[in-house]
């Protein structure tokens, strides 16, 4: 080749398009201007007595000084804050500078991206701007990008998912959000008549409004009594109304990138069940519940936070929407449950009869639970070990419990079961678990 034909093909070769760096909502700054506030909190609770001297010195043109002064620093650090915060998307990595006097920046992969959720706590609804939380293989804590506006929130969502999925750069902009099918909505009144079904929550109420006056008789101190109330009444809250305000109009919607949840009554969430990242799901069912058919559907998803499919929904309705989840995945039903064998009462009396095991060709399902059911269902290839365990009282007895664990890092048990039959079933599981994995659906977004 001369000369002249190898310039001709370095001036025909495309030219790689500069990376465009972008910059958060303006309203950001609002957001970071409370650090240096929180300081000024955080010194005075450290030290309350020294606080209180220091206020009874302050008067009025003191006060109003160190307003002047606090106020435009708040603002001012803000400000650079949110000036020295960029991002940009490149054709790999979704990329984060962020730092002050320190700089960090993060350089999130693509493909290792599990879940976007997009986020509106109430005064971000208010101002129409939105959080993008990201779930990233690997890392325990979500990167998040804290303020956009909605609508590029949400284009930032959905472009950041069709890269992870493989489309071009050029073409990831016109995909757009993929639509969604709902699959299930749960009524407010089913969701405030389940949360008083609860023992849970009426145990927290009882204890708050029971152990606050004992402590009181038997101490006559007041900051026992609030040390001890004031977590239990948290607790109270959080259990009814926490998880009312929570769980709120929750909607869970079928998309080609997964299962989406839409959900909250004051701060609104949109979260994404990543596809093929499930490793566990339980079917719960308090005893309250049993009468009126209900369950609760929660996951153990890997690499990610998500923990709730469905709050409470009728048992059909339920396993319809653990088969979008779990495709090819049966729910085994009750009938086919068999219990540990008698002796095992010798171990766990009772109790034993909560127990159960059922093992089809797609699922390793273990039950526990005489009073809250709640049935385990492992997909065999999401199995990442299997353990056999035996207690010297368990010899005894000949039982043992066979322990599966998933990518999730949480383990399901199956208790008690007969030691023959928990060293068969930890061989044929081994086995399972292998040719499971090799017939897997991918883990991609949009397959």
């Amino acid at each position: 080749m001369t000369t002249q034909g190898v310039d001709d093909a370095v001036q025909e070769k495309p030219e790689k398009e500069p990376v465009t760096e972008r910059r958060l909502h303006p309203i950001t700054p609002l957001r970071r201007a409370w650090a240096p506030v929180a300081v000024v909190i955080g010194w005075a609770v450290h030290d309350p007595d020294q606080t209180q001297r220091q206020l009874t010195r302050l008067t009025t043109t003191t006060l109003l000084i160190a307003l002047a002064v606090i106020v435009p620093a708040a603002a001012l650090y803000g400000f650079l804050t949110w000036w020295f915060t960029h991002f940009a998307v490149t054709d790999t990595e979704l990329r984060i500078r962020t730092g002050l006097l320190f700089r960090r920046t993060a350089h999130i992969r693509l493909e290792r991206i599990q879940a976007i959720d997009v986020t509106q706590p109430l005064l971000a609804r208010v101002a129409g701007v939105a959080k993008l939380r990201l779930d990233v293989v690997g890392t325990d804590k979500k990167d998040e990008l804290a303020f956009l506006g909605e609508r590029e929130a949400r284009a930032l969502r959905a472009e950041l998912l069709a890269r992870a999925a493989g489309f071009a750069p050029e073409t990831a902009h016109e995909v757009g959000e993929a639509p969604a099918r709902e699959l299930l909505h749960t009524p407010p009144r089913d969701l405030a008549l389940s949360l008083v079904l609860t023992g849970a929550t009426w145990g927290s109420l009882v204890a708050a409004l029971v152990v606050p006056p004992l402590l009181w008789m038997a101490t006559h101190s007041v900051w026992t009594v609030l040390a001890t109330a004031l977590p239990l009444l948290g607790a109270a809250g959080a259990s009814s109304v926490g998880r009312f305000v929570t769980e709120y109009d929750w909607t869970v919607g079928e998309s080609p990138d997964g299962l989406r949840i839409d959900h909250g009554l004051l701060d609104r969430s949109h979260e994404t069940v990543p596809p093929g990242r499930v490793q566990t799901v339980r079917i719960v069912e308090p005893l309250l519940w049993r009468r009126r058919g209900w369950v609760r559907v929660e996951l153990d998803v890997a690499g990610s936070s998500n923990s709730v499919l469905v709050p409470v929904a009728p048992r059909e309705v339920a396993e319809t929407v653990v088969a979008r989840v779990l495709p090819g995945v049966t729910v085994p039903p009750l009938s086919a449950l068999s219990r540990p064998p008698r002796r095992a009462g010798r171990c766990v009396p009772v109790w034993w009869r909560g127990y159960g095991l059922a093992v089809t060709d797609s699922v390793f399902a273990a039950r526990q639970g005489l009073l809250r059911r709640s049935l385990a269902l492992v997909p065999h290839a999401k199995v990442q070990s299997v353990r056999l365990a035996q207690g010297p009282w368990e010899r005894l007895w000949r039982v043992a419990d066979v322990h599966v664990d998933t990518g999730a890092n949480k383990t399901v048990t199956a208790r008690l079961r007969d030691a023959q039959e928990a060293a068969e079933l930890l061989k044929a599981q081994a086995e399972r678990s292998r040719t499971g994995r090799k017939g897997a659906r991918p883990d991609r977004w949009m397959v």
